[in-house]
């Protein structure tokens, strides 16, 4: 088993083959990174076009061997620099080549540190992906962290969720990892029981809802032992995010929005915020 790391060809980032390791290592995987250069290369005549290609994919290759060696020197793993007009494409394409489970990116340099920030590439990646892909938090470093030892599901109580939580519940089962469950619910926007019409009586209501939904869901799939279950309601989607506790070695699981394309990972408008506000590193789930 693979997990696909695709890795920036410059130097000092760490943070998508951190991230991939940290994921290889609870699953017992190894690592193929891919560093995407842009296709075609400047046109220089002669030799000096052949010199400038050649200089250009040692320096990638030299960048992402130095940072696997410092991050991931307990795993197996291949290193490999290819061209492409597309990044996202080209990433997706060797993912199938190598039949890798997960394909690991990281967040832009524009983004906030220690939060997730999808750019046009990534974007472009999780519209097309067949497969996971999972994104870390800008800065993301392992430290003294090897594994992920506790997986949150954001849990929206529909059939794909019902499905990402079996997914990663077995997962967790299996590598010994904690589960926690939660739903998130922004007040006045994502919560609307019809029966009640008073403020705190809706969010009472949604909480109630939310909690019988994740018991029903949990009855259903094989799980850890136990789990926690969270409803986290604030008036914004960072405030609710923010109302969790979260520590470095966690990891957030979201799924794709139901009825997107078959075997695709299509995030809703909810999903896009919570992905937005995650402060650790997330996996998104296609549905099946």
């Amino acid at each position: 088993m693979t997990i696909l790391v695709g890795h920036p060809p410059r130097p000092h980032d760490r943070s998508a083959i951190s991230y991939a390791a940290m994921l290889a290592r609870t699953r017992g995987m190894g690592l193929h990174v891919v560093s995407v250069l842009p296709a075609p290369w400047p046109a220089v005549p002669g030799r000096a076009s052949t010199a400038a290609q050649e200089a250009h994919r040692e320096r990638a290759l030299g960048y992402a061997t130095t940072v696997l060696a410092e991050v991931a020197p307990d795993l197996p793993a291949t290193v490999e620099v290819v061209p492409g007009r597309s990044v996202a494409g080209t990433l997706l394409a060797r993912a199938r080549e190598v039949d890798a489970s997960l394909v690991v990116i990281g967040s832009v340099d524009e983004g906030p540190w220690d939060r997730v920030a999808i750019g046009s590439t990534g974007d472009r990646l999780l519209h097309a992906a067949d497969r996971a892909v999972a994104v870390a938090t800008r800065g993301f470093s392992t430290h003294a962290v090897p594994r992920f030892t506790r997986a949150t599901c954001a849990f929206r109580a529909d059939r794909a969720s019902v499905e990402v939580l079996r997914r990663i519940g077995q997962i967790c089962a299996d590598s010994g990892a904690a589960l926690r469950v939660a739903t998130f619910g922004v007040e006045g926007r994502t919560m609307y029981p019809p029966e009640v019409a008073g403020e705190e009586e809706v969010v009472a209501a949604f909480v109630d809802q939310a909690r019988a939904a994740q018991a029903a869901a949990l009855a259903q799939v094989a799980a850890p032992e136990g789990v926690e279950c969270t409803v986290a309601v604030g008036p914004d989607w960072a405030t609710a995010i923010g109302r969790l506790a979260w520590r470095h070695d966690d990891i957030l699981v979201l799924g794709s929005a139901t009825g997107g394309l078959l075997s695709r990972v299509l995030l809703g408008a909810n999903a896009y915020r919570i992905l937005r506000h995650a402060p650790v590193p997330v996996v998104l789930v296609p549905e099946t």
